[in-house]
């Protein structure tokens, strides 16, 4: 993965991994219909959630590490394969045929939990990356600048979703074009990270940057 020193290669990590793009469509089709002030909380409280589920997660992924004495780079193959299948299905869902349309329920505050703040928001393989950036971090310092650009992308996630029907509006082609990319770019990504932590462990040989 991306070393500790590389804080803008960090930042473009939480972003693909955590970042608002992939849940602005999910966020306006789970409140779709709802008035503004339901939107409003199911967004504070999803984000609220999301705090609390990646804290708890980093707590006990590093204990996890530290207990059963995980190697690093199994967890980043672990990370890179979940991240891998996940983007491969988003990029072959664009060539498969549209479902028809189910009829939508009345959303409930319950969706800020699940399905938004978890697995949307906080997913499995962006828990994996930060427990990652942060067993590589060398010093409390370093762990907390990791620990925080993760609440910083969160936050902007936050101020999406209050948004959504503004940033939806204006920027849907845009956000559709930059989704594409974004989840070719995670298919990359989940297979360097599945290359460069098998070089790691001497199962395979090559000449990585």
């Amino acid at each position: 993965m991306i070393g500790p020193f590389d804080w803008q290669g960090v930042l473009a990590v939480m972003v693909l991994m955590i970042g608002p793009i992939k849940i602005l469509g999910p966020f306006t089709r789970l409140i779709a219909g709802a008035d503004p002030a339901f939107k409003r909380r199911v967004a504070t409280r999803a984000f609220l959630y999301s705090v609390a589920a990646l804290a708890v997660a980093v707590s006990l992924g590093r204990r996890m590490l530290a207990k059963f004495d995980v190697p690093l780079p199994v967890l980043t193959l672990t990370c890179g394969t979940i991240l891998f299948l996940v983007a491969l299905r988003a990029v072959l869902r664009q060539y498969a045929p549209r479902p028809p349309a189910k009829q939508v329920e009345p959303p409930t505050m319950a969706v800020a939990f699940s399905p938004l703040a978890f697995p949307t928001i906080i997913t499995p393989y962006g828990i994996a990356a930060i427990i990652i950036l942060v067993a590589l971090a060398p010093d409390t310092q370093s762990e907390a600048g990791v620990l925080g650009l993760a609440l910083l992308v969160l936050i902007v996630d936050w101020l999406v979703m209050l948004f959504a029907d503004i940033v939806a509006g204006w920027l849907a082609p845009v956000l559709l074009l930059v989704g594409v990319v974004l989840s070719v770019t995670q298919v990359a990504l989940g297979l360097t990270a599945i290359l460069h932590s098998l070089h790691s462990m001497a199962v395979i040989t090559l000449h990585l940057p």
